[in-house]
């Protein structure tokens, strides 16, 4: 019989399919990997051969071809096993290696989930419920400005938003419903666009739930969280459904209570056709109000005057709240054809009070400032996928299209005086901004080596009315960018993989000032290359390293109480990953993550050229037992590298190292557990700057660090009910 294409499905034993595990032929060497669907085509394959079918997390399998008409795969799930890992075999090795995180050390706060990303850090520094900081690779990232951030094909950073450009608040996402978390650094990636300098991160839900379950979380500081995830459906035949609930109140470790509370809805509905065809409703809601003690000047803790968590202005604080819609549908339009397309619909608010620099501009009202908005979001992504052969090269063709339209209105700084007063409002108007792109890359697989190249086209379009000019205007501008990608990998050996990466990428400039600017710097560009290694030496050792390279054209700094963006020049980055992951035993794991970046602005004079908070080292890792007799957690540490708050680095942000712990027990459908924040009650400052503030009392400013402190101890119960 003539070999041809064999098409079949990976399961697993819940019915439900499994995606990118790797199907080998061991009589014609040919190969695939199944889709999101679970569904797999593989070449020259005729019954009697033999497949070999694995994935890291379940048993493998080899199965013999006795009908070309189609194969049922079941794969049985069992505990993880690093040796059983074939880099070769990985269609994404650093996307498995994740997986392996999630499944050992799993997520219980959204904060937790963006730490998951090696070498990403991140600070909270207004209440819980302001959109955390982010750093990562010698980027003081803001809120989002140089990562691109998305959940399930929706994005989460905020064009042109109030607070900052880029804004991305994950709050939204419960951590339990996270399945999978893509990323990539460097801007190396057809499908990411706007903000993908630094890098990218993509985040999965939950297709299904292996159960229901009620959680309940009880801690110091009055903090209380729930959390409920109910299965509609149970073992409905191609079909899943669930819900899931959260809610968090906490008053925090502040003399000034937070007063903060969160409410997350989420739900989502799956179908497939016969044909394995994928249709997915999701639908969800977010609100969160919160009071903030702010950033302190180090002056007065050290006086005496205040202690580490109080406060010069307590009425800090805001309001938020975000609602999503989106429709995802996976076809397979022919054996080698595949489309995946989504549509998505979001309502935004929100409302922020800050107060930066206390008594400075104004000696009698204070510096209050409050940042608004409203906003909708309307989108829509599609990409087809084209395999084929050219002679013995395998093909990979891919082509994208995307549109994003955000109408935000009535854009809003003002100065306020204790959130109730009004006093001038410096910045309001309404904004339309539209993005759409196109992409297309092709990989080529000449055996061991895979040449991938791409390109992708952005055209933007912003328009402006400003309600505080006397007549109406729309201002606008429009600008087009091509951003080449070209990434090389070659699989040396079966454990081991080099790969050269290059391209170019770019972030948007806030709307406002593009106008204002008549179109000057509006999509900056970055140009960069990673030279990395993935490599097994040992069956249970995987380590990943980079050097890597980075040049900005323009850096923009947002002023956020002059609600201006300053541009500071060109930059230059460069530096080294290193991260591993080691088996120790069936049920102990052992990972760590270390970056070093050299970071400097290129047009100022040595000794003046230091980014400020550019982080340039960090180190992340752990120990993590995973179900020893019912037992399951780990210890784990993170260690940022004091660095320069200032472009001279007279003023130095101070570094910290924080340990936390986590130990749960599970009996039948029970588990108690106790989570520990900074488990040896270190002093460290979350979030640092170098402000210039002036107080009440006070006849001169004076520039110096002000922080919002880290958590001390903090220990938190915790029981779930699982059925």
């Amino acid at each position: 019989m003539h070999a041809q294409n064999i098409k079949g499905v990976v399961l697993n034993e819940l019915n439900q399919p499994l995606e990118a595990a790797y199907v080998y032929n061991l009589n014609s060497e040919s190969h695939a990997h199944t889709s999101e669907n679970g569904v797999f085509f593989i070449s020259q394959t005729k019954v009697g051969d033999s497949l070999k079918i694995g994935l890291l997390g379940y048993k493998t399998t080899i199965v013999q071809v006795s009908d070309t008409n189609g194969l049922n795969i079941v794969l049985e799930e069992k505990v993880f096993q690093l040796d059983e890992m074939v880099i070769r075999e990985e269609l994404n090795p650093v996307s498995t290696i994740s997986r392996l995180d999630l499944n050992v050390t799993p997520v219980n706060s959204s904060q937790e989930v963006l730490r998951k990303v090696p070498g990403l850090f991140i600070g909270q520094h207004a209440g819980g419920g302001k959109a955390e900081q982010i750093f990562l690779r010698g980027f003081d990232v803001d809120h989002g400005t140089d990562v691109t951030i998305g959940v399930d094909g929706m994005p989460v950073n905020m064009v042109s938003h109030a607070h900052g450009q880029g804004y991305s608040d994950l709050h939204f996402v419960i951590p339990e419903t996270v399945n999978k978390i893509d990323f990539g650094k460097g801007a190396y990636y057809a499908s990411e666009g706007d903000f993908n300098t630094a890098g990218y991160v993509n985040f999965k839900t939950k297709d299904y739930i292996d159960q229901s379950s009620v959680s309940l979380s009880l801690g110091q500081f009055n903090t209380l969280r729930t959390v409920g995830l109910f299965d509609l459906l149970e073992n409905t035949k191609n079909q899943n459904a669930y819900l899931a609930m959260e809610y968090i109140a906490t008053d925090g470790p502040f003399d000034s209570p937070q007063n903060f509370n969160r409410l997350n809805l989420f739900g989502k509905y799956v179908i497939y056709s016969p044909e394995n065809d994928k249709l997915t409703l999701t639908a969800s809601h977010f609100t969160s109000r919160w009071d903030a003690s702010g950033q302190i000047p180090q002056r007065e803790v050290d006086n005496g005057n205040i202690t580490r968590f109080g406060a010069i202005d307590d009425t800090e604080g805001g309001e938020t709240s975000r609602t999503n819609l989106n429709v995802t549908y996976d076809k397979y339009i022919t054996d080698n054809t595949t489309l995946k397309a989504n549509a998505y619909y979001s309502q935004y608010a929100f409302e922020l009070y800050s107060n930066f620099t206390f008594f400075l501009e104004d000696p009698v009202n204070g510096d209050q400032i409050k940042q608004k908005e409203d906003r909708q979001i309307f989108g829509a992504n599609a990409a087809i996928n084209y395999s084929t052969f050219l002679g013995s090269t395998e093909l990979n063709l891919t082509s994208g299209f995307g549109l994003r339209h955000d109408i935000i209105d009535d854009v809003e700084l003002s100065r306020t005086l204790n959130r109730t007063t009004t006093l001038e409002n410096i910045q309001l108007g309404d904004i339309n901004q539209t993005n759409i792109d196109a992409f297309v890359k092709a990989d080529f697989e000449f055996g061991k080596f895979r040449v991938a190249p791409a390109l992708r086209l952005d055209y933007f379009k912003f328009m402006y009315n400003d309600a505080l000019q006397t007549t109406y205007e729309t201002q606008s501008e429009t600008k087009t960018i091509v951003s080449p990608k070209l990434n090389f990998y070659y699989n040396a050996k079966d454990n081991l993989q080099l790969y050269l990466k290059s391209g170019l990428g770019f972030h948007s400039n806030d709307a406002r000032v593009v106008v204002a600017n008549e179109g000057r710097d509006i999509l900056p560009r970055s140009y960069g290359t990673d030279l990395g290694t993935i490599w097994k030496p040992f069956p249970k050792l995987v380590v990943n390293s980079a050097l890597w390279y980075l040049f900005l054209e323009q850096e923009f700094v947002y002023v956020g109480d002059a609600g201006i963006v300053e541009p500071s020049g060109k930059t230059r980055r460069y530096g080294i990953d290193l991260g591993l992951r080691y088996q120790i035993n069936d049920w102990l794991f052992l990972d760590s993550d270390a970056t070093y970046t050299h970071a400097r602005s290129i047009d100022e004079p040595e000794g003046e050229d230091y980014i400020p908070l550019a982080p340039d080292f960090t180190f992340t890792g752990g120990l993590s037992i995973d179900d020893l007799n019912g037992f399951s957690g780990g210890l784990r540490f993170r260690y940022l590298n004091e660095r320069p708050a200032n472009e001279d680095n007279s003023i130095v942000a101070e570094g910290y190292s924080v340990f936390d712990f986590n130990l749960n027990y599970r009996m039948k459908n029970v588990t108690l557990g106790v989570m520990i924040e900074n488990l040896f009650d270190v002093h460290w400052n979350e979030t640092q700057f170098a402000t210039e503030s002036r107080l009440q009392n006070e006849a001169e400013s004076v520039e110096e660090i002000h922080f919002t402190p880290g958590t001390p101890f903090f220990i938190r119960g915790i029981v779930t009910y699982n059925f």
